[in-house]
């Protein structure tokens, strides 16, 4: 693993090292009370000196975090094997059937636990599972009686267990780098509106209300600063990042965004937050509604939106002062093929679980409420 780059899962190598070490006196301990039954007690030394070899070179590696790749964890796999299958060389078979594999299985354990702390729990088992293969062919039989032989219960439980703590580890690690990176972005934003909000929108403001205040021809300059000012105001309060599916968002900075001159929004002072999905939805149900006012309700129709946290319930009220819509005329769109009402406003509120009311008349005005439950 690259220096430049922690590992969530140091603190679980750095454990599995002091298992290491602890197996390795079982293992010196277990040489020393077998060595005299051994069928070639030197050449029993000499492998033992190389597991010893074998597993300083493993410590270090993974301690200082070279080793903490595919190949090394392989090699280790290697090895672990070969030595287990030496066991064919240093005792006689009816040895090899009345004990554990040489060097112990143990000490043949530290290999399941790499696998599972690098690559996680299906393959910790799988590692275990070589293991046990590697015990059984040193015995020349498979033995199904787990209360004399509990090497695969074991092996499979050490690769399940480790690497789920490795596999948990690495995810809340990623959720904390997300939720830092989240933080500071938010940080970032805040900073930069505070700037535009000391800096731009402020000139803006102060020339809308002096233009004002003079009339004449330096009113129309006033009018424009005063919507650069509302459309600034609008692009501070949406810059926020994108959100995923399933997390929370507030409706209410949603709808902030269509306010403008025609367009009024009254919202709670605390955030409404709805999931991402629903806020979206109800947020473009709302925004086609007043689409609607700006294509139909007339040139000088004002629209207001009115968003209501009921508790239970969520609800978006839009209402124009604009001509209103003709008896029959809904009607008449359906059955023309115009269904942009019965899709976009009425389709989303059935899809949402939630309702889509519609109130008007000629001359009357225009008010439409929708209502989602809150999940």
């Amino acid at each position: 693993m690259p220096a430049t780059t922690p590992d969530p899962a140091t603190p679980l190598w750095r454990a599995a090292q002091v298992f290491r070490l602890l197996s390795c006196f079982y293992a010196f301990g277990f040489q020393v009370a077998v060595n005299d039954d051994l069928e070639r007690p030197a050449l029993g030394w000499l492998l033992f000196g190389v597991l010893l070899a074998w597993s300083v070179a493993c410590a270090v590696a993974y301690l200082k975090g070279f080793g903490r790749r595919l190949a090394w964890v392989l090699a280790e796999i290697v090895v672990v094997v070969a030595l287990m299958l030496s066991t064919d060389i240093v005792a006689s078979e009816q040895w090899a059937l009345d004990n554990q594999s040489w060097p112990t299985t143990l000490w043949a354990t530290n290999a399941t636990i790499s696998v599972a702390i690098l690559l996680g729990p299906i393959y910790g088992m799988l590692g275990g599972v070589v293991i046990v293969a590697a015990s059984t062919l040193a015995k020349g039989m498979l033995s199904y009686d787990l209360g004399r032989n509990a090497t695969v219960v074991i092996e499979l439980a050490v690769g399940l267990g480790v690497g789920m703590a490795a596999q948990t580890a690495r995810r809340a690690h990623e959720d904390l780098q997300r939720a830092a990176r989240l933080a500071a972005r938010t940080e970032e934003r805040e900073r930069l509106s505070r700037q535009v909000h000391d800096g731009a929108i402020q000139v803006l403001a102060l020339v809308s209300r002096r233009g004002r205040e003079i009339g004449g021809e330096t009113a129309e300059l006033a009018e424009l600063a005063g919507e650069q000012e509302r459309a600034l105001r609008r692009l501070v309060s949406s810059a926020e990042a994108e959100p995923a599916d399933g997390q929370l968002v507030d409706l209410g900075a949603r709808l902030r965004q269509r306010a403008s001159d025609r367009v009024s929004v009254s919202v709670p002072a605390e955030p409404v937050l709805l999931d991402a999905t629903v806020a979206e939805e109800l947020a473009a149900a709302a925004g086609n509604a007043l689409d609607n006012v700006a294509a139909h309700a007339g040139p000088d129709a004002r629209a207001y939106v009115l968003l209501e946290d009921l508790g239970e319930e969520v609800t978006v009220s839009i209402r124009d002062d604009g001509v209103g819509i003709p008896d029959g005329r809904l009607e008449a769109a359906a059955a023309e093929g115009r269904m942009g009402i019965a899709k976009s406003i009425v389709g989303r509120m059935n899809w949402l679980g939630g309702s889509a009311k519609l109130t008007t008349g000629p001359e009357c005005g225009t008010e439409w409420e929708l209502t989602v439950p809150r999940r």
